[in-house]
């Protein structure tokens, strides 16, 4: 007997000021089930915030979400404070969609003293009061590693999702399609992703020690005359993919791509990508980011070689389970 679909759901979505473009584009996929509304984000003197939820009684017994970006950690004040309100109005049920988990790379204790700020902020979010649904449902993004799932408590239902069907997807527009391969930076990359790319050759880059020095060694894989795309979960300083075009350039690739799925870039490190001259333009022929980190979005609209694939359809989606 074929299983009955249930209705999409009518969903009220509320969103953070940086994300107010990545909301509007969510909407447009679904606007006969997605609902913009909005928050008066004011702040007091002091600094500390004066938020207003509006429409907060007609949220009674309806789909409700947020579109958060916890930027800086500033931010992170403001929006959990809206992220526990919004369950409490009797809501249907209440769906958290942050897109970058930030402390993701700071799960590791390497000496005692080292505090793993990603299970703080997952204990953080893992007290967001139950709606009337039950708990919240939390999609994030390509966190940094999985086992990062066993951080959250029951009180929350996490949902990882990825942003490499929109890699996939724009690599086969591509003149040279059958010529890519897709490269890791580090054996990291290569456990967290390899499985997603079954009908490409790959190569994995390691990092060995020579003397004070980490250099950068292709570890294994054929990379000579090939159009290769590195792919890694997120760029910081982007040193590492620096030193990985480098070691394929070196090994005879014909062009090199990257793709991470949130473009961090602090202290705009991103710059060190754009296309300056031509030794900048035969480095990087592509640097495809999500709209994760919409500040980042922002500030390197039309630089060249980046370009911005939008998880707005996929949130859509996840929006509905």
């Amino acid at each position: 007997m074929a299983m009955v679909k249930s209705p999409k759901k009518q969903v009220n979505l509320f969103y953070s000021l940086d994300c107010e473009q990545l909301a509007i584009k969510v909407a447009s996929h679904s606007p006969s089930n997605i609902t913009l509304q909005n928050i008066k984000w004011r702040s007091f003197a002091d600094g500390f915030p004066n938020i207003f939820i509006n429409n907060a009684e007609e949220l009674r017994g309806q789909h409700v979400a947020f579109l958060a970006s916890f930027s800086s950690p500033a931010q992170v004040f403001e929006q959990l404070s809206v992220i526990y309100a919004l369950p409490r109005l009797f809501v249907a049920s209440f769906t958290l969609v942050l897109p970058f988990f930030p402390t993701g790379s700071m799960e590791r204790m390497e000496e005692e003293g080292d505090v793993a700020t990603a299970f703080t902020l997952a204990r953080m979010l893992s007290n967001i009061p139950i709606s009337r649904g039950g708990p919240t449902s939390l999609v994030i993004y390509d966190i940094h590693a999985l086992q990062e799932r066993f951080y959250f408590g029951d009180e929350v239902l996490p949902l990882f999702e990825t942003g490499i069907p929109l890699l996939k997807e724009r690599l086969q527009q591509l003149p040279d399609a059958d010529n890519v391969v897709i490269a890791f930076p580090d054996d990291g990359a290569w456990k967290r992703f390899h499985k997603q790319f079954d009908n490409y050759s790959v190569v994995v880059c390691t990092k060995v020690r020579e003397g004070d020095k980490r250099i950068v060694r292709l570890k294994e894989g054929h990379v000579s005359g090939h159009h290769v795309v590195i792919v890694d979960d997120l760029v910081q300083s982007g040193g590492t993919l620096i030193e990985c075009q480098k070691v394929l350039a070196a090994n005879g690739a014909a062009k090199v791509s990257a793709y991470v799925t949130h473009g961090v870039f602090p202290n705009q490190s991103w710059l060190r990508f754009t296309h300056k001259d031509e030794a900048s333009e035969k480095a990087f022929s592509y640097f495809w980011i999500t709209d994760s980190c919409p500040v980042t979005v922002k500030a390197l609209a039309n630089q060249a070689p980046f370009e911005v694939l939008s998880l707005a359809g996929s949130i859509a989606n996840a929006l509905q389970i």
